[in-house]
């Protein structure tokens, strides 16, 4: 993992990667307080995410920015379904998270349709021939993950800056399909 954390440092130095941390998908709250908000009472739910890509914000502070499932040799439709779903309930809670999965020793065996077919809530896909990737496919993942940490920043600015007067102003929202 240093490898893929040093890389993307090079593209953002704020830009972490970390193994194994658990990530809300659900906030609940359990009890309203008339008097004052901060005092709900609230319970979270958390997910081990397989690999996190966050940005350091300040001294302690960080933001979740993408996830990335990996699987090794294949996927089955279970899977798919269930990898799919975390990413749906893990953008609940953070709207501007990007989620993608990637399949090591495929050996020369594409994408499987399933994840296609059932894997709606992932903006990234990746198949590698070995358990670790070659060049080519790691040259490829890191200009992937480094779209999505920009796409990440670009939604959490057009969500939670859409009321503001010295906003950035859009007329157009495109999510193209790009296959290899």
């Amino acid at each position: 993992m240093s490898k893929l954390d040093s890389d993307l440092r090079t593209f953002n130095p704020k830009i972490r990667v970390e193994t194994c941390k658990k990530l809300p998908y659900t906030y609940e709250v359990l009890e309203y307080n008339d008097n004052d908000v901060k005092d709900n009472k609230l319970n979270s739910l958390s997910y081990e995410t397989d690999i996190l890509i966050y940005e350091i914000v300040g001294d302690k502070i960080w933001k979740p920015r993408v996830i990335i499932e990996a699987k090794v040799d294949s996927i089955n439709t279970h899977d798919a379904i269930t990898y799919s779903q975390k990413s749906f309930t893990h953008k609940n809670v953070h709207p501007y998270l990007r989620y993608g999965i990637i399949i090591g020793n495929r050996g020369h065996y594409p994408l499987p349709g399933r994840l296609f077919r059932h894997g709606s809530n992932f903006d990234f896909m990746m198949s590698w021939k070995e358990h670790k990737p070659d060049i080519i496919e790691w040259n490829l993942f890191l200009d992937i993950l480094k779209d999505e940490i920009k796409a990440s920043f670009d939604l959490e600015e057009i969500i939670f800056n859409s009321r503001a007067k010295e906003r950035t102003k859009y007329i157009s929202l495109h999510k193209p399909l790009r296959l290899k």
